[in-house]
């Protein structure tokens, strides 16, 4: 059964949330203490966090903040602002995926469920080692290491960069990108997904190998194996 930590400070939207989630087969937790959230994380040590952006003492931003800074668990936030630039931060600070409110219950439950498979599907996969461009990729641990040092990604990070080099050397439409990532585009800005690929570069850019990662324009991504680089 998977664990979910449920950051949300008004009690009945709570209530409601922990009941439709009971119902999947869920374990959900709260918190009690809204000032000592990370010391409630680490007890619970949950399989996903369900966090609200508005909430007392510090928002929900500063909690995926300090999330990251100790664990790779898949973060949700919630929303009740209706501002672009929310979704967009939440992105940036490593969540996994974005609702804004109101919404409805179907919908939190495949979101819940899509990053779930998505993210604990990896050990399933025949190897979790994969050699890119003089690389290692280590899909169970979200590493990347070559002779310029280690890198850690996200989930999403990850699952991007898995998709392209497991197609390395073709183009891989965002359309592919975002149905693959989110399971229902309907639900997703397009935006998030260029915040993402940005951000995945950014950190191959410090083992050099950002360079690899290509944007063709009014197509999609492409990942370059190095002897097919033609610089």
């Amino acid at each position: 059964m998977f664990k979910l930590l449920l950051i949300e400070d008004d009690t009945t939207l709570f209530e409601e949330i922990k009941d439709r989630l009971i119902q999947w087969s869920y374990d959900v937790y709260g918190i009690s203490d809204f000032g000592q959230v990370m010391s409630e994380f680490t007890a619970v040590q949950p399989d996903l966090v369900i966090i609200d952006i508005q909430l007392p003492k510090f928002d929900g931003f500063h909690w995926c903040r300090m999330i990251r800074s100790h664990s790779n668990v898949p973060i949700l936030f919630l929303s009740s602002r209706d501002h672009p630039t929310d979704m967009v931060m939440s992105m940036q600070l490593g969540a996994d995926d974005f609702i804004q409110k109101p919404f409805h219950f179907d919908v939190l439950i495949a979101k819940v469920q899509a990053v779930l498979r998505r993210v604990y599907n990896y050990s399933t996969a025949p190897s979790s080692l994969k050699v890119w461009c003089g690389a290692t990729i280590d899909y169970d641990k979200n590493t990347l290491q070559n002779s310029g040092g280690l890198v850690e990604l996200t989930k999403n990070e990850m699952f991007i960069l898995k998709q392209l080099v497991e197609q390395k050397n073709k183009i891989v439409s965002r359309d592919d990108l975002i149905k693959s990532l989110w399971e229902d585009e309907r639900f997703v800005s397009d935006n998030t997904l260029t915040v993402n690929v940005n951000r995945l570069r950014k950190k191959l850019d410090e083992i050099e190998l950002g360079r690899f990662i290509e944007t063709k324009v009014g197509q999609g991504y492409i990942a370059i194996e190095e002897e097919y680089r033609h610089d």
